[in-house]
């Protein structure tokens, strides 16, 4: 790692860091002043186009993680960036406590797209999350009639929902939870994919069930096909909310608009986010019908950026590319392909991989190497991928991605896995 002395140069745009430094400063520089909440691979980003990125010294790269999904349409989207362009040059920001001519148009759009009738706009998905938990404990007590202060939530064991206080609180991964209690209580979980455990957890305190229609950092698991219908099914006869965190799974990702629809139910509310904003900036929101989100009053809740017209204009733009453009379709197309080249690799250095439209997790041999390992193996080869939980590694490129740049990024995994296997 360089000496990050003088590092802090400006370029003659004035830009600190940028133009002169090599990926070696650069990463020595982040190193040195940033927070370690992230381990990077050592490749540092300045450009993107489509499904490609290049780094600082010009190395091309094929992104096959697209942002954990918030760039569904890829990078530097023509579509998108005229939209942020056009806004940008008029009003980003006039916060909540005034309409914007871009707030009425973009929810309308967003409630139209998946059948409901309302919006509550935020910015991160964790937002939208702690919206969802408050909105469902706001409707427990004054419409369920769960005593105050006794709303419990069902949720899935090895979820993942974001990084809040509350929202750690019930999550099962050590690393995300370990250290930093005392913990929010008012949550109950269960395995993922376990419907009679999952009715069994529920009584007259529960206000919610929820549940990512896929699970995403916990390797793309997906459920046994009758698993959220039943889920449904025991959210109606209990009179229980069906929240469905699609954050990471909606929007296309799965080559759906909503992950739920593989399995046809639709829950009470959407959790959307990441490709909400296009890869442009954070943009958020719970959809639900009136009956839900009008226990939110004025004052109750809301976001100083939340429904700003930059993110209006941006995700309206999402909304109808997803309506109009050939993404889903094209996820459908290539997660088929995807399928039947990652099958060829299992009981070859590969113990499992499971995958929906352009969504993949992948077990690598243990023996062979850690995801970590792979994946840095994989960016030396040109492919940016990101691994979890030991020997899993994701995959998720942009919908963009032709299907013979797909092929190319397979065809390095399996020279990679070659390699390890010769290492032997």
């Amino acid at each position: 790692m360089g000496n990050t002395q003088n590092l802090e140069q400006r370029d003659p745009a004035g830009d600190p860091g940028a133009g002169e430094l090599s990926s070696t400063d650069h990463i020595a520089l982040a190193q040195a002043r940033s927070a370690h909440n992230y381990s990077p691979l050592p490749v540092v980003i300045a450009e993107g186009r489509g499904a490609w990125v290049t780094d600082v010294e010009g190395k091309r790269y094929l992104d096959c993680l697209a942002g954990y999904s918030a760039m569904n349409f890829g990078h530097h989207n023509p579509e998108l960036l005229a939209a942020a362009h056009r806004q940008i040059d008029r009003v980003t920001l006039t916060s909540r406590a005034f309409y914007n001519d871009q707030f009425g148009p973009w929810v309308s759009a967003l409630a139209d797209m998946v059948g409901k009738e309302k919006v509550l706009p935020m910015n991160t998905g964790a937002e939208a999350v702690e919206t969802g938990i408050k909105v469902a404990r706001k409707w427990a007590y004054e419409v369920k009639g769960v005593p105050e202060d006794r709303a419990t939530i069902v949720v899935a064991g090895s979820n993942f929902h974001g990084r809040t206080t509350t929202i750690i609180s019930f999550s099962s991964d050590p690393e995300a939870r370990t250290g930093f209690g005392p913990y929010t209580p008012g949550f109950r979980s269960v395995p993922y994919g376990d419907a009679e455990a999952l009715e069994a957890a529920i009584d007259e305190t529960t206000a919610a069930v929820l549940i990512e229609p896929v699970q995403g950092e916990a390797g793309v698991i997906v459920p046994p096909q009758d698993y959220l219908p039943r889920v449904r099914e025991i959210c109606d006869r209990e009179r229980v909310l069906f929240i469905a965190d699609e954050v990471q799974a909606g929007l296309g990702r799965t080559g759906t608009i909503r992950a739920c629809e593989h399995s046809g139910v639709t829950p009470d509310a959407y959790l959307f986010g990441k490709a909400l904003g296009g890869g442009i900036l954070p943009v958020s929101a719970m959809v639900a019908d009136e009956d839900v989100l009008g226990v939110i009053r004025p004052g109750q809740h809301g976001s100083t950026f939340g429904g700003n017209p930059l993110a209006g204009a941006v995700g309206r733009t999402v909304v109808r590319m997803l309506t109009e453009g050939p993404y889903l379709e094209n996820a459908r197309r290539l997660g088929e392909v995807l399928k039947r080249r990652l099958k060829e690799f299992v009981g070859d250095g590969v113990v499992s991989a499971r995958s929906i439209g352009l969504w993949a997790g992948v077990d690598v041999d243990p023996s062979l190497a850690s995801g970590a390992e792979l994946c840095r193996r994989l960016a030396e080869h040109g492919v940016l991928v990101k691994d979890t939980h030991g020997s899993t590694v994701r995959m998720s490129p942009p919908l963009v991605i032709s299907e013979e740049d797909l092929n190319w990024g397979l065809d390095r995994f399996a020279e990679v896995i070659e390699e390890l296997k010769a290492g032997r």
